[in-house]
């Protein structure tokens, strides 16, 4: 099948993949087909298949995009103090989750959709941005500014306590992200002990 006249593929490829993140964010990996997201793009779904392989290779094109734009952006400065570098990292993720509220929501709800080598890629993926935050929390405890029983139990329940902005934030609410950065800031150094 011919792509729909006037389509361009630097213009096609990622419109596929930002309607197929759209998609699988509203209303889940699983109950989305290719006919849908051609549509949505405006291309016949024969032409998705000059994009990508399949569905699940999609799914885990965008996730793994997602990961390596999480980690290339975050920057760890290891000579400043443990508390400075954290509150960095925690303004950075919150932020980082609202601009990509969509994709991280993928992140977390759609890994069961992957197949187990995929899987495993995405979760190397997520375990370097994790370390970043765990060698952070184990400066602290070692300068002594932190007090954590278990430095990786303290990442993943910080990661998932930032991350879960995503779930309720609304652009011009009550809070807005400057003050919801405090908010969370101030929670984080209670959880690490250094209040």
């Amino acid at each position: 099948m011919a792509r729909t006249q006037g389509s361009r593929a630097e213009i096609t490829g990622p419109l596929i993949r930002d309607e197929a993140r759209r998609l699988f964010a509203r209303q889940g990996f699983a109950a989305v087909s290719m006919r849908q997201i051609a549509a949505a793009v405006g291309v016949q779904a024969g032409a998705l298949y000059a994009y990508t392989d399949d569905k699940q290779a999609l799914l885990h094109e965008l996730l793994q995009s997602h990961m390596q734009d999480l980690l290339g952006a975050w920057r760890d400065d290891p000579a400043a103090d443990p508390l400075t570098r954290l509150e960095a990292f925690v303004r950075f993720h919150i932020g980082f989750s609202l601009d990509h509220s969509d994709a991280v929501f993928l992140s977390y709800m759609e890994l069961r959709n992957l197949t187990p080598e995929n899987f495993q890629d995405i979760a190397e993926l997520r375990g370097r941005y994790e370390d970043g935050l765990h060698r952070i929390l184990c400066d602290g405890i070692e300068a002594g500014v932190m007090r954590v029983a278990d430095s990786r139990l303290a990442t993943m329940a910080l990661i998932a306590m930032l991350t879960g902005v995503t779930n309720w934030y609304r652009e011009g609410g009550r809070l807005d992200r400057r003050r919801i950065g405090d908010v969370y800031w101030a929670l984080t150094r209670g959880a690490v002990g250094a209040d």
